[in-house]
């Protein structure tokens, strides 16, 4: 059986909010795996779902920049919230966003390889953080394409801590595209439809609710019918067509795009340092070093 160390237990605590007894029983029940503790929990009905990427564990900024019928969507990170508002800083994203546009690289590594004035583009993030003083890194981007009769939507929320982008297919009315990329900034769906819900996920949760269902005392004949209701329901809550649309809640946001004659044809969407894990630092402590140094 693998270690359950206090760093798991803590791990699992900050992913669920369950209490340390139950983490460190839930972990040593399914062998240290995460992810397994997770189901766990929530089939005990101790913790509910938890995404990994709730947590906002570094500082940067996610950028739009749109050429034509060719947009891009990018994640820089810095070390601070400071920095990221730096004049600097906000340059080098846009030239980054510029470069990516121009070349469409395949990954972060061919990215970092283009030539940007003479220099590789990671020669110039090597700049950046010489002048600026703090890591900078190109954690991740997406290209995306259309055509002359679709519509790229692109919002930034809260200066580019949340990023989405959107294409909507069937119309050129880039406010129809803008209005579901605010939605998809403020819901996080998963996906566009459920037909997009891969298998695995709806066969976890099924055995999720099941467990579920038979720990709560159901008689195992209404079971069945009790968990496909609750799938169901699961399916749609992640869909971003079925959402009621955060401007309008009385219609979906599929019902939405329908009525102005267009079809949600896909989004990105990117939380500045989600999933990202963060070093606390106790700043009492650190200042009263310093002074000691001194």
């Amino acid at each position: 059986m693998a270690a359950i160390t206090a760093q798991l237990v803590k791990e699992l605590r900050e992913k669920t909010g369950a209490g340390m007894m139950d983490c460190k029983k839930a972990l040593s029940e399914v062998d240290g795996n995460i992810e397994a503790a997770i189901d766990y929990l929530r089939e005990n009905g101790i913790a509910k779902a938890a995404k990994k990427g709730d947590r906002i564990a570094a500082e940067g900024l996610a950028a739009i920049k749109v050429d034509g019928n060719k947009a891009v969507i990018v994640e820089v990170n810095s070390e601070t919230d400071f920095v990221a508002k730096n004049d600097k800083f906000l340059a080098l994203v846009d030239k980054i966003a510029t470069t990516l546009l121009t070349n469409t690289p395949e990954s972060v590594e061919a990215a970092l390889a283009l030539a940007v004035d003479g220099e590789t583009l990671e020669f110039v993030i090597n700049q950046a953080i010489a002048t600026i003083g703090e890591k900078i890194t190109l954690r991740r981007f997406a290209i995306v394409e259309k055509t002359d009769a679709d519509a790229f939507g692109g919002y930034l929320h809260m200066g580019g801590r949340i990023a989405a982008l959107t294409v909507v297919t069937g119309s050129t009315e880039e406010e129809i595209a803008k209005d579901v990329a605010m939605h998809v900034a403020a819901l996080n769906p998963q996906f566009v439809s459920e037909e997009e819900i891969d298998p695995e996920i709806i066969e976890r949760e099924r055995k999720v609710l099941t467990e579920q269902a038979l720990n709560e005392g159901k008689p195992a004949n209404i079971v069945e019918k009790m968990i496909e209701g609750r799938l169901r329901k699961f399916k749609k809550d992640i869909s971003a067509v079925d959402q009621a649309f955060v401007k309008n809640p009385d219609q979906t946001v599929g019902q939405y795009v329908s009525a102005n004659g267009a079809k949600f044809a896909s989004f990105v969407r990117y939380e500045v340092g989600e999933g990202i894990e963060k070093a606390e630092v106790d700043f009492a402590a650190e200042v009263a070093q310093q002074v000691a140094a001194n």
